[in-house]
């Protein structure tokens, strides 16, 4: 799980970082993950959304609730997001960290 606040730049680095490891949206999707968010002090997962609510296909700060936004950029755009949120995927009702569902795309 992530150390650090997630951001726009943190989400980038985390793409790289499972890069063909099947923990990333454009290698896992065809198993059927959606990426996803969880904050694990509440254990709420949001599923992504871009800012109008409609589900996107990959990892988007922007529609996520207030109630986990840190800051907004000039634009209105999420900015950073409160450290207990972890970027992730769901799959059947269940969340998986990024290497969770590698491992299950490994499988």
């Amino acid at each position: 799980m992530t150390a650090a606040a997630l951001s726009p730049c943190q989400l980038r680095r985390e793409n790289a970082e499972f890069r063909d490891t099947g923990g990333r949206s454009e290698e896992n999707r065809s198993s059927g993950f959606r990426p996803a968010f969880m904050d694990i002090a509440t254990c709420m997962v949001y599923e992504s959304r871009f800012a109008d609510g409609r589900l996107a296909p990959f990892h988007l700060l922007d529609g996520l609730p207030d109630t986990v936004v840190l800051t907004r950029d000039a634009g209105g755009r999420v900015a950073r997001i409160k450290e207990s949120v972890v970027s992730g995927f769901v799959l059947s009702g269940r969340f998986y960290t990024r290497e969770e569902a590698a491992r299950a795309v490994a499988a």
